[in-house]
């Protein structure tokens, strides 16, 4: 795929993330957590499980990671392989900005300028080892942890979370992770 066409489909994506999250909803906005210590919690992410982009639906070894700048921003470091485990590498690499500076956890996701996503940390356990990114139109959501698997009774727990937030789980994917 050629950069110029890769940078479209980014700005398409981007596009239609924003407008989601104009769309008007019945739902209750997503709860944040209290205070998030933004340096504990820089660092690799491996994505556990999703309701994902159309950019991130065959992932597989998906990790994100977050660096803090600093002029304030977050560099953001997206990378999957594509299809399997040996498949393609995948790499995006969008700017986070914190957008409420008293607990930290709303955040804007940035891929392509001016259009900025919402992210929010609805959840993050006290040792900063697992957390849930949501969105307030409940379209995409990611499970994360600082390890690429997890126990199945914090995955179920997880699952629970988000399902309380109003999510169809249904629509969640496991993400295939083999290191």
């Amino acid at each position: 795929m050629t950069r110029s066409r890769m940078f479209f489909r980014i700005g398409v994506a981007t596009l239609l993330l924003m407008m989601a999250g104009c769309a008007s909803t019945s739902l209750a906005p997503v709860k944040t957590v209290a205070d998030v210590d933004i340096q504990r919690f820089m660092g690799d992410w491996y994505v556990i499980a999703h309701i994902p982009t159309f950019i991130e639906r065959n992932a597989f070894n998906a990790i994100e990671r977050y660096d803090w700048n600093k002029d304030g921003t977050i560099a953001t470091t997206f990378t999957f392989r594509e299809g399997a485990f040996d498949g393609a590498p995948k790499r995006y690499t969008p700017t986070g900005f914190v957008v409420d500076y008293v607990n930290h956890s709303t955040w804007g996701m940035q891929f392509l300028w001016p259009l900025k996503s919402e992210f929010l940390i609805a959840s993050l356990d006290r040792d900063y080892q697992e957390t849930i990114i949501a969105r307030s139109s409940r379209d995409y959501v990611w499970i994360m942890a600082r390890t690429p698997t997890i126990p199945e009774e914090h995955y179920t727990r997880l699952i629970g979370e988000v399902r309380a937030m109003g999510y169809d789980v249904a629509q969640l994917r496991k993400v295939p992770q083999h290191w």
